[in-house]
């Protein structure tokens, strides 16, 4: 198959580009970089970055107020602290479940969540759209916090950080990427046709080799820093990796709820062609 075809030797002539014919699957056929960045990544790290560009800015007193603010501070909902302690009141309740992922420590913080989230979070945001991204965003963000707040009720140092939000973009895109013709595996067309291809139901998900492989080296990595860090006497909060395993699972678990993309048909060789298993 070819991408151009000719009719005419004057028209050859006159447009000499289309002289041959360029298959498909040549490394001459136009496809689009595979990490092209989707406007809904863009406007993600954009954000964090402009706050935390402000925050620098800050006097020292005024940048802390901002993280008891907006950081996500479990003992904020301990009955037993003096309501009033933490500033931002009832409001602070409801939007740090969100605001903190938009929080960043100092410069290698952000640099290491934008880096993971580059790959991942493009290919999530590319296959979802912009709406349906920034809210997987909020959803895993959140479920990070509450798996943050479970573990750690009476933690009163503030959490911040887009982690958990990053691990549900990384638990959604292998429910995709390792199918073929999409990032992860050996044959991938363009950034578009590997962000479309069908998914995989969670169950078959968690009997695909691939994505058992990932998972245990996920989770293995979070659960041997968490631990590590405990052992040498980092504090509690300087990494939060439950909240990573929460936005972890959140991603895997709905990521049904925001795909857009038909799912797989699924060819079986005794009962012919079976419907799309569900999760």
């Amino acid at each position: 198959m070819c991408l151009h075809r000719t009719a005419k030797a004057a028209y050859l002539r006159s447009w000499p580009r289309f002289g041959h014919c360029v298959p498909l699957n040549s490394p001459e056929s136009p496809r689009e970089p595979i990490l092209t960045i989707p406007f809904g990544m863009t406007a993600i790290l954009v954000i964090m970055a402009a706050i935390h560009g402000v925050r620098a800015l800050l006097p020292l007193a005024t940048d802390q107020e901002v993280i008891w603010t907006f950081g996500f501070v479990p003992a904020r909902y301990d009955a037993s602290v003096l309501a009033g302690q933490f500033p931002g009141g009832v409001g602070a309740e409801i939007w740090t479940f969100l605001t903190y992922a938009f929080l960043h420590a100092d410069i290698t913080h952000i640099a290491f969540n934008m880096l993971w989230m580059l790959p991942f979070g493009s290919a999530v945001a590319r296959r979802f759209g912009t709406v349906r991204f920034f809210a997987f965003f909020a959803v895993t963000a959140i479920a990070g916090a509450f798996a943050h707040l479970v573990t750690h009720q009476h933690e009163v140092a503030p959490m911040i950080g887009a982690s958990a939000a990053v691990s549900g973009m990384m638990a959604a895109a292998i429910r995709f990427a390792f199918q073929h013709g999409s990032f992860l595996s050996f044959r991938r067309g363009d950034a578009e046709a590997a962000a479309r291809v069908p998914a995989l139901s969670l169950v078959r998900s968690l009997q695909n080799s691939s994505v058992l492989g990932f998972l245990a080296v996920w989770f293995g990595l979070n659960i041997i820093t968490g631990l590590g860090a405990i052992a040498i006497g980092a504090s509690a909060q300087s990494i939060a990796w439950q909240a990573h395993i929460g936005g972890f699972i959140a991603g895997l678990v709905l990521f049904s709820l925001f795909d857009p993309v038909p799912r797989a048909i699924v060819q079986d060789n005794n009962a012919g062609v079976l419907p799309p298993a569900s999760d």
